[in-house]
């Protein structure tokens, strides 16, 4: 059974529930005794600790005292978004003190559960010599994660440069892609772009079509898939995210994470079934989104009944005019854009009809 400490990732975290056993959840800011005291003699396999819950956490020593205290090897350490903790040097003191399993990627974290990270998996990131002066060491050829024989998958499920922060470097590549017809990943990515660009430098690709013309956004940009790979390593890009709509390409494999919208009416539903007769038992370990869903809180859980599976987002039918929706902030916040975090109720001024854009 497994634990969660929580704060500012509280939500996001919340996610994991129908994903692992959990035995224990908390919420809040702890000083690092009260988080050793309470854990002290407590039975557990592996604790997710938002790193955001230890006070004082941008104090490497206080991350320090904890490994005083807790076995780290039973600790995947979920990062946050600040400048300091995502510094090479940060990094590489957490790598110094035995602490392997850390990751931006809230997917990394149920395979980190079961495939714990080694040494050789973070090697890169440990800066040796120089009191920390010189550069993190380099990764082997052949990828980012090590050359161990736990190749592709282990680089999609740790640190995830993409994900990770822009002073490491890399592009965040998502993909979105429709599971019923005309479940409306192009429009959605036009809107997602929009309101990501109020904090983040965004290109949004489309894969062997050509709709985003109509959109009339320069980053808004049409490729072929045998394109696609120059494109997202074009050195002179410097984009924080990439969205990429892969529409009937096979060219998913390219993209860090990868979302996956149904339409939950009942004919679009059929429509996906009798397409595809095992797409039930496909979409268990997908991170599913309701788009242009009327679904209430109680039909949603009868659709992840019948369809055993979880639902990552619910997104109402949305006007494409309006520069901003308060749904998609919190599917962001959710995917862990922290700077689109959703405006509260109270902040929101009162309009007799919703006419005037937010």
């Amino acid at each position: 059974m497994n634990v969660i400490v929580a704060n500012k990732y509280s939500a996001m975290l919340s996610s994991l529930s129908n994903k692992i056993d959990l035995i224990k959840t908390i919420d809040g800011e702890f000083q690092v005794d009260d988080l050793v005291a309470q854990f002290d003699n407590f039975f557990f396999n592996k604790m997710i600790l938002d790193i955001t819950a230890i006070a004082g956490y941008q104090d490497i020593s206080q991350i320090q005292r904890l490994s005083f205290g807790m076995d780290m090897s039973k600790i995947i350490l979920l990062l946050d978004d600040s400048p300091v903790v995502n510094s090479p040097q940060y990094l590489s003191e957490l790598v110094s003190m035995g602490i392997y399993n850390f990751t931006r990627n809230i997917d990394a974290i149920t395979y980190l559960i079961d495939n714990p990270n080694t040494y050789k998996d973070v090697a890169q990131f440990h800066i040796i010599g120089n009191n920390g002066g010189g550069m993190p060491n380099q990764a082997p050829q052949g990828g980012m994660m090590g050359g161990n024989n736990r190749g592709a998958t282990n680089e999609r499920s740790f640190i995830n440069s993409s994900i990770a922060m822009p002073s490491i470097g890399g592009t965040r590549i998502i993909g979105i892609k429709d599971l019923t017809d005309h479940a409306g990943a192009t429009t959605l990515i036009y809107m997602l772009k929009k309101q990501l660009a109020e904090n983040y430098s965004v290109l949004g690709l489309e894969l062997d079509k050509n709709d985003f013309l109509f959109f009339n956004d320069p980053e808004l940009k049409s490729v072929s898939s045998k394109d696609l790979n120059s494109v997202i390593k074009n050195p002179v890009n410097n984009y924080n995210v990439i969205l990429i709509d892969v529409n009937d390409s096979a060219e998913a494999a390219n993209c860090t994470e990868m979302l996956y919208l149904i339409e939950p009416s009942t004919l679009m539903l059929n429509k996906m079934i009798r397409r595809d007769r095992n797409i039930l038992d496909k979409i268990k370990g997908m991170k599913v989104i309701l788009n242009k869903s009327l679904l209430d809180a109680n039909d949603i859980r009868e659709f992840e009944a019948e369809a055993r599976c979880s639902v990552f987002h619910n997104i109402s039918p949305l006007d494409d005019k309006k520069d901003k929706h308060r749904v998609l902030d919190e599917l962001l916040n959710k995917l862990g854009f922290d700077k689109n975090r959703p405006a509260s109720e109270s902040n929101r001024s009162a309009k007799l009809f919703g006419i005037v854009k937010e």
